[in-house]
């Protein structure tokens, strides 16, 4: 009973703001991007990869949600309306950035990207406090896990990032993407093997190893290699 009203409640509490917004409360407008600017970023981020890129179109996600939200009508929630907004802008961009920006060739030394983006799954990469050692260590290990999840064909990618990373339920997802409750739920199982399996191949690198390895193999002591994880089934 007492999440059906905490449900209730925050239903609420969002028609109160949707109804600020379209009035054009700029103090609602002001609340929405602190909200939202961070999650937004972060999916796009993910799904370009160039940061600039991905901050000039977080910029249109937002005009788009202030142009369209007079059409909002509350059959999904505040944030899968303008996650949904954000997919389709990060991929439109990403379309035009391989019909376009990807034939141009720079003639500048060190300007390929290698990698870096954003937060990494939240399962793998706590970020905590640790020494310079150690965070030098975490930051190749995010780039590698990042590397590998960027590798990661659509839409598999993007329903990994919404279900482990941006923690969206199933039916949000399917809100966001278009399409049903199955066809989510069968593209994060291949996702999430897919990513398993490419894991599976880098992570002894760092001395970190998988429980199907760990049956393999006797347990290693001390120092890195007495880590392990479990990339989520």
């Amino acid at each position: 009973m007492s999440d059906l009203a905490s449900a209730i409640g925050v239903r609420t509490e969002e028609a109160a703001i949707v109804a600020e917004l379209k009035a054009g409360s700029e103090e609602a407008f002001a609340w929405l991007i602190a909200q939202y600017h961070q999650p937004v970023y972060s999916l796009v981020h993910r799904i370009l990869d160039d940061p600039s890129d991905a901050a000039d179109t977080t910029q249109d996600v937002f005009i788009k949600v202030f142009r369209g939200i007079g059409s909002f009508n509350a059959n999904s929630s505040l944030k899968t309306w303008i996650y949904r907004i954000a997919l389709h802008e990060a991929s439109n961009q990403r379309r035009w950035w391989f019909r376009h920006k990807f034939r141009e060739m720079s003639i500048e030394p060190g300007t390929e990207t290698d990698g870096h983006r954003g937060m990494p799954l939240r399962d793998l990469l706590v970020d905590e406090s640790k020494s310079p050692l150690d965070n030098v260590y975490d930051e190749e290990l995010r780039s590698r896990v990042e590397h590998e999840l960027r590798a990661i064909a659509e839409p598999y990618r993007t329903t990994l990032i919404l279900r482990d990373i941006e923690d969206l339920s199933y039916e949000q997802i399917a809100d966001v993407m278009q399409t049903s409750l199955g066809t989510v739920k069968s593209r994060l199982v291949r996702g999430r093997e897919v990513l398993r399996k490419r894991l599976e191949r880098c992570l002894p690198l760092f001395g970190i190893h998988t429980h199907s390895e760990r049956a393999s193999q006797p347990r290693q002591r001390g120092q890195l290699a007495g880590q392990e994880i479990e990339v989520m089934p």
